[in-house]
């Protein structure tokens, strides 16, 4: 198997490349963008056969100077800065780039499978991969969701797969390098080890104190639904990629704050106690987010399952837990 992997040094493409790794796959094209650095640590333990920086790649594809052969292109590069106001850059990256691949891809007949996202929803109260149903509330959003609708356009005479993953709040490992855009389980796992308690917001139109409610995925899930789809290049289409079950602010941070109690031989605590205790408190909410936020995400994960995939996803308690013990391990480390 020969494939490449764009945003291969990023969250979820690099646990993408370490999950083929663990298939036995080496032989990948890591495609990234490392003018910063920071990123670098995520490809450390990776087996790849090449790096290409991201303009250099997509220069090759737009000239048809690269070589064939490959089994798919999983397509994970992006700007996901959702505060990002350059609209020309946003669109530059995020959609043409990945117009110009889609059609080299179908050009020779390779598998695309591609990373959307679920802020193509906006504040919609309905996530379901409907035109209806989306409308994005920034420049980020609106990126994803016009190359959804080309895909949509195509669909019907593709000559390959095309399938792209509508992801909701992805948390796990090899996310640090996102800084502010990390995962909310990142930050109170952070807060938590440096000043004891964790920072919520308070509530917004229609939810109380850390009461917003969003569907959180574990990495270790985002990453089966990839890997089902390269097994199967059968399946083409647009997919929700989330659990199916929304939970709150509140449920993240009491699993990171007794994840981490638990791993030094401390009781859980409830919210309220946890509450009482000091170790979660409130925070006005930013005026910089009002009318741009997603205070209640849920994904109808119906079509990933009419698609065939029938693994379950982990709980917050679950999947939360399993990364804290991860970052545990990794300062134990340091």
């Amino acid at each position: 198997m020969k494939v490449i992997v764009t945003g291969a040094a990023g969250f979820i493409g690099s646990n993408i490349v370490k999950a083929l790794n663990a298939r036995g796959v080496t032989d990948i094209v890591a495609v990234d963008n490392l003018a910063r650095a920071e990123k670098m640590p995520n490809l450390a333990d990776c087996e790849i056969a090449d790096y290409l920086d991201k303009q250099d790649f997509i220069d090759r594809i737009r000239a048809d100077e690269f070589d064939v052969g490959f089994t798919a292109v999983l397509h994970q590069g992006a700007c996901s800065d959702t505060m990002e106001t350059d609209g020309r850059y946003m669109m530059e990256n995020n959609y043409r780039y990945s117009v110009d691949l889609l059609d080299w891809c179908q050009r020779l007949d390779i598998p695309y499978i591609y990373a959307s996202s679920a802020s193509v929803y906006g504040a919609g109260r309905v996530f379901r991969e409907s035109r209806e149903h989306e409308g994005p509330l920034n420049v980020y959003g609106y990126s994803k969701f016009l190359f959804d609708q080309v895909v949509r356009r195509r669909l019907a005479g593709r000559t390959a797969q095309v399938a792209g993953f509508r992801y909701f709040n992805v948390y796990g490992p090899r996310e640090s390098h996102k800084g502010r855009m990390a995962s909310v389980a990142f930050h109170f796992f952070d807060q938590y080890l440096k000043d004891a308690r964790v920072r919520l917001f308070e509530g917004s139109p229609g939810y109380g104190p850390g009461e917003q409610i969003r569907d959180f995925v574990s990495v270790e899930d985002a990453v089966k639904v990839n890997l089902f789809f390269l097994d199967h290049p059968g399946i083409s289409g647009i997919f929700n990629v989330g659990t199916g079950k929304a939970q709150s602010f509140n449920d993240v941070a009491c699993a990171t704050v007794n994840a981490v109690r638990r791993a030094r031989g401390e009781a859980p605590q409830s919210l309220a106690q946890l509450r009482e205790s000091g170790a979660i408190e409130y925070i006005a909410f930013p005026a910089q987010l009002v009318g741009k936020y997603q205070s209640y995400t849920q994904a109808d994960i119906s079509a990933l399952r009419a698609a065939g995939y029938v693994a379950p996803f982990l709980s917050v308690e679950e999947g939360v837990g399993k990364y804290v013990a991860s970052r545990l391990r990794d300062e134990e480390r340091r």
